[in-house]
């Protein structure tokens, strides 16, 4: 089926991307061709039967040799030949076009915009000759209805003038984009909660607790004062909730040119800094999935919660809020009082002295939501395995975006349609992968990792059984510099990986090498932050996940700005990034769909989790807590680890003899435990107050989604020990720390694969 043609085609700036059309036919001439071998006949047995008894074992013997030197010489190729191939298929024009088309309008969740894009992913993955289907929900969506802002010197009439923001992104002369900007949705923080406050203005930085307990120190009260705060550090929906907490009736969410301005590079066009009314848009509920089905899918006719219930969660915000530009943050930073804002706490050199008020500067919020249901869309593409087709590899990317999405989420979208492209082309040349392959392309990330919390929830047995890893890749391209998270038992294999793909940047290097030179204190982080759509895969199930990008945070995220301009030309100007996040993305679901045995090493996770368990011991020194439990249950996954390595070892020793081979069962029963090992982390009660959330190893932090925390139940129960500082709060922690020790004894049984 081709290609929807909907979105226009390619501007002739890709001119530049052209395909190489002579390389289809040259790797077509590469592949190692199949020999075909004749049959012995009737009348050559036959004939056998006059020679001796001693000849005939000779010329057996001779046959057998024969035939065994040409299955090893002209065998079928190998699955590293074909990892090979899917390496020397990528093509930059494939990515930069499939961009193009994915930003050509703003296509939020729930829009018919975010349909055609839906239709058009889901061409493309037919096109490259993969199974292709379509799976909708019905979820909970707030879009903007009215907002106003006004900033006035005083809460009484005073000679001073009274400014009305118009709260707009501004079209820059020469926008390509100027004819469909009017689709950009009005700036918002979606599920905000609907209403209208006034109060004096106060600076909290960026909305920390850290930051409300210095005000505190410092003998400010924001108690009915609307916040001011900048992006950054940690979750906007958790400086929503802080700035309610420390009594605040409203809060606004400013984008300061200290973290998005570029850093002295200029502003979009020019530079890849945000313009001055550009604003950061995004979601400011704290939970996973549709928040009227916490914990199962938003099927047709499912259970519901009410508006009160959902209210009640406590993972909505209580006060009204709004994002606003870093304009407008410093007009509102100029009528505030009071006294200087800490050193650190201050903006770009020329901006204004930010003070902490409370006021003189008063500010009356108003915002209004429309609170619906809408359809939702995941696309997905199977290509199953041939000898396990019951064992599942994940790849998967979020689709819809708050405006163009040419960094968040696209550049992930058309590098997994780049993937495909490639899986398609391999199963022309006669791959078969081991396992079955999910490509997975999910709707409403932005508003809470909806789309694959949804479809998680409604596939929890079958993931839980047979899902052997789940890869993640959100926005792949953001500028230079390969990034990468995972469950440690992954961290090999992504090493080894990295070490197979070129330098997007640098072609005389491998990624790996220019990977070690950038990241000295931590190559591999971890995946306990809730920011994208392993959450469910990780936290809620136990699958072992990875999460990949290049070049980190960007200066126009989330705003009007990102789109296939700035991406030409600050992002990844000749798509080779894009390229190189294929490949690492392709390659890495290729080692583990055809590889015998799963590429998974828990002797590191041990060795993590040992480091973990010690920084948190050394945080409650001198308190009534021990971690012994802990490390006695790290030292049993450790030993189980070591055992099933050496299990695994013995098998592939065995190649040459092919005993292992004629006992396919050994290798799926080790393979089993591997896979499952990681589900043993979760706990059926999950988090305390977190329920959701099952994993006690590698979770979010209670106040910063997008913050990793290793242990986070215990870590959880010592910051309220340290708070609350009695013998009860501090046996809760040595419960969490039992908690914990419970689940890592359950990991060692589990690679041991026998009853105690």
């Amino acid at each position: 089926m081709p290609i929807p043609s909907y979105f226009g085609p390619p501007s002739s700036s890709q001119n530049s991307f052209r395909r190489d059309t002579g390389r289809e036919e040259r790797e077509r001439e590469e592949m190692p061709r199949l020999i075909e071998i004749p049959l012995l006949t009737h009348s050559t047995a036959s004939a056998a039967t006059t020679i001796s008894r001693s000849a005939t074992v000779r010329v057996l013997l001779t046959a057998f040799t024969i035939l065994l030197v040409l299955h090893l010489t002209i065998s079928p190729p190998s699955k590293s030949t074909y990892h090979s191939l899917f390496l020397s298929l990528s093509d930059n024009a494939t990515a930069a076009c499939h961009l193009l088309a994915l930003t050509r309008r703003p296509h939020v969740a729930g829009t018919p915009a975010n349909a055609a894009v839906a239709a058009y992913v889901l061409a493309a993955l037919s096109f490259s000759s993969l199974p292709a289907h379509s799976v909708s929900y019905d979820v909970f969506l707030t879009y903007p209805l009215r907002r106003s802002l006004i900033l006035s010197p005083s809460p009484r009439p005073s000679p001073g003038p009274t400014l009305a923001f118009d709260l707009v992104q501004e079209i820059y002369p020469g926008d390509p984009y100027a004819d469909v900007a009017a689709e950009v949705l009005p700036t918002f923080h979606a599920y905000a909660r609907s209403g209208a406050a006034a109060g004096p203005a106060a600076y909290a930085n960026y909305g920390r607790l850290e930051d409300f307990a210095a005000l505190r120190a410092a003998g400010v009260n924001v108690t009915g004062a609307v916040v001011l705060a900048r992006y950054g550090k940690i979750y906007r929906g958790d400086i929503i909730k802080n700035a309610e907490d420390a009594g605040a009736a409203a809060a606004v969410v400013f984008t300061d040119a200290k973290d998005y301005g570029g850093g002295g590079q200029g502003r979009f066009p020019e530079g890849p800094g945000m313009p001055a009314s550009g604003v950061q848009v995004g979601s400011t509920y704290r939970g996973s999935g549709d928040p009227t089905t916490p914990g199962w899918a938003s099927a047709s006719g499912c259970e519901r919660w009410s508006a009160a219930e959902v209210a009640a969660s406590g993972l909505m915000p209580g006060i009204p809020s709004l994002p606003v530009s870093a304009q407008d943050g410093e007009a509102i930073l100029r009528t505030i009082g009071g006294q200087v804002a800490p050193d650190d706490w201050q903006g770009v050199e020329g901006a204004p002295l930010y003070r902490l008020g409370p006021g003189p500067g008063f500010l009356n919020l108003t915002y209004i939501g429309n609170e619906t249901l809408a359809t939702i869309q995941n696309v997905f593409a199977v290509i199953e395995g041939e000898e396990e087709p019951d064992r599942y590899v994940l790849l998967g990317n979020h689709r819809d975006a708050w405006t163009f999405g040419a960094v968040d989420p696209n550049s992930g979208t058309a590098s997994l349609l780049e993937v495909a492209q490639r899986f398609g082309k391999l199963q022309k040349r006669g791959w078969k992968p081991r396992r079955t392959i999910i490509l997975c392309n999910w709707d409403a990330e932005e508003y809470g990792l909806i789309g694959s919390t949804e479809w998680v929830e409604e596939n929890r047995e079958m993931l839980t059984s047979r899902a052997v890893a789940y890869l993640n890749v959100d926005s792949a391209v953001a500028g230079p510099g390969f990034h990468a998270s995972a469950t440690p038992q992954l961290d090999e294999l992504l090493k080894q990986a990295s070490e197979k793909v070129q330098d997007p940047d640098n072609s005389s290097q491998t990624l790996y090498e220019s990977w070690v030179a950038s990241n000295y204190s931590s190559l591999i982080g971890r995946l306990g932050g809730g920011g994208t759509d392993f959450t469910a895969f990780v936290q809620h199930v136990g699958v072992p996940s990875v999460d990949m990008f290049f070049g980190g945070g960007y200066p126009v995220y989330h705003s009007m700005y990102d789109d296939f301009v700035w991406m030409e030309k600050f992002g990844d100007p000749m798509f080779h990034r894009h390229v190189a996040a294929a490949s690492m993305w392709g390659l890495v679901a290729l080692r583990l769909a055809d590889e015998e045995f799963l590429p998974f090493n828990y002797i590191s996770y041990a060795s993590e989790l040992q480091r973990s368990a010690k920084i948190l011991e050394d945080d409650v020194l001198g308190m009534p807590v021990t971690f012994a439990p802990l490390y006695k249950s790290i030292k049993a996954l450790k030993k189980a680890a070591t055992k099933i390595d050496n299990q695994r070892k013995a098998l592939e020793r065995n190649f040459l003899s092919l005993n292992w081979r004629k006992d396919p069962l050994k290798v799926r029963e080790l393979n089993d435990r591997l896979m499952m090992a990681e589900r043993a982390f979760t706990d059926r009660d999950g988090l305390f107050g977190r329920e959701w959330y099952k994993h006690l190893i590698y979770g979010p932090s209670m106040h910063d989604d997008y913050g990793s925390k290793s242990y986070p139940g215990i870590d959880d129960a010592i910051e309220k020990a340290k708070s609350l500082d009695t013998s009860e709060s501090w046996s809760f922690v040595q419960h969490e720390v039992w908690r914990a020790a419970r689940v890592v004894t359950q990991a060692a049984l589990v690679l041991n694969g026998k009853f105690t």
